[in-house]
């Protein structure tokens, strides 16, 4: 018996039934091409962008600018084969372009200087764009001044304060210590480049040339460290070797003669006599007729090799100025000390050498000149030494005067320690003098 279903309810289907029969599908529709458009091959579009801004190279980047030049190389294989280039590396627009792009003009660089600074300037803080040299490398720049590094005072009074106080109180060196100080720095000049010479002349015989040159020369070594020589270029046999104690027989002819053998200090060294002051002396020819036989040229040997050894040459020159070796003397000379006694005739003497030698075109190194006046001779207590003074004065840079010493009288071997203290200070003066009219560099 058939099951009834209630009114109003709908009918179920099996889940097969929910899938639509094979006929009841409606097959999709075909797809229909779009219809055919003619666009030119021509057409362009109009694209409206903002401009474009130009790169920049910065100025600390723009070293160099490389520049394409087409070179020739001589031979083509074929005609389309390219052109060799090249490569030219020029200098940056910031160095070569007048003006900067902005308008504003570029600042060169700073120039090459020569090296000016001192020491002085280094101590105050200054400083040189240049390389120093290694003199500017003092204990004075270098050292903290404290109690282990300052010195110990010097003076009797100053002394005995410091060691009684057990180093503690330092009242620094004495007024006379301090003087001394001074004047061996002056005389402790640095000069560069080179040798200086320093002849000392008269036209006057017996007024103490030599005893000036050997004053003069121990006073420079005993406080300079580099090397010192006085050579005797008297041509009537002069006695500058007899100053000190000698130690050779060789004279200004064998200098002479080996010239061509001398390859260092050391063979130069065997033909000087040195005394305690690290003086060297090369002494004349003590046969005249030799003597007269030493001319212009044997003297430019002589101090062609003195310049490659030492850097301070006296040349201790003889009476007549006319010789051929006081030309070449003063070819050679960086400045001039003019002996003068302190008779009439001696002075009136020396103020005619310098007439002489501004005549004959040595008027700088008069004005530059120093006169030694030695008061060891005789009539000086009768005449007035500042009215001879007050006339050299007028002539030359400095006066110095020399005083008696019985050493020096005596004409024999002088010992710079056995001097007066009076006499040693005049003939640092002189140094000191000397030293600071000598160039301090030189090419």
């Amino acid at each position: 018996m058939a099951e009834s279903h209630d009114a109003g309810q709908p009918e179920e289907r099996p889940a097969r039934d929910l899938v639509p029969a094979d006929d009841e599908l409606t097959p999709a529709p075909a797809f229909e091409p779009l219809p055919s458009l003619d666009v030119d091959a021509n057409l362009s579009i109009a694209v409206d962008l903002p401009p474009v801004q130009p790169h920049e190279v910065p100025e600390d980047e723009a070293a160099v600018a490389i520049d394409d030049v087409p070179v020739d190389p001589g031979f083509v294989a074929s005609p389309s084969e390219p052109t060799t280039m090249s490569v030219a590396i020029v200098a940056s627009r910031l160095a070569t372009a007048p003006e900067a792009a902005d308008g504003d003009p570029v600042t060169p660089l700073p120039a090459s200087e020569p090296f000016a600074g001192s020491r002085r300037d280094r101590l105050r803080g200054e400083h040189s764009v240049q390389p120093e040299p290694a003199a500017m490398l003092t204990a004075d720049r270098l050292l903290e001044v404290n109690r282990k590094t300052r010195p110990g005072p010097e003076g009797p009074w100053q002394r005995f304060v410091y060691n009684v106080t057990f180093r503690t109180v330092n009242l620094g060196d004495s007024a006379k210590v301090r003087a001394r100080k001074e004047l061996d720095h002056r005389i402790q000049k640095q000069l560069e480049g080179g040798a200086r010479f320093v002849p000392v002349l008269t036209r006057k015989g017996g007024v103490g040339k030599t005893t000036v040159t050997t004053l003069l020369g121990m006073a420079l070594a005993s406080a300079r460290e580099d090397r010192i020589i006085a050579i005797d270029a008297n041509p009537d046999r002069g006695t500058l070797s007899e100053r000190v104690p000698r130690q050779t027989r060789s004279t200004v002819r064998d200098v002479v003669h080996k010239a061509a053998s001398i390859g260092g200090f050391t063979d130069f060294s065997t033909l000087v006599s040195r005394d305690e002051t690290r003086l060297d002396i090369l002494a004349s020819d003590t046969d005249p007729m030799l003597s007269e036989a030493f001319d212009e040229n044997d003297y430019n040997v002589v101090a062609d090799l003195s310049a490659r050894f030492y850097s301070i040459v006296l040349t201790d020159c003889g009476t007549g100025i006319v010789h051929s070796v006081m030309r070449a003397t003063l070819q050679r000379a960086d400045s001039l000390v003019i002996v003068s006694g302190g008779s009439v005739d001696e002075a009136r003497l020396a103020s005619e050498t310098l007439t002489w030698l501004e005549a004959n075109g040595y008027g700088d190194l008069v004005r530059n000149a120093v006169v030694a006046l030695n008061t060891a001779t005789h009539a000086t207590n009768l005449v007035k030494l500042e009215e001879i003074e007050a006339h050299f004065r007028s002539r030359v840079r400095e006066i110095v005067r020399i005083p008696y010493d019985p050493q020096l009288a005596a004409g024999s071997v002088v010992s710079w320690k056995d001097l007066k203290p009076l006499t040693r200070l005049s003939a640092r003066t002189l140094a000191a003098l000397v030293v600071e009219g000598l160039p301090a560099e030189r090419d």
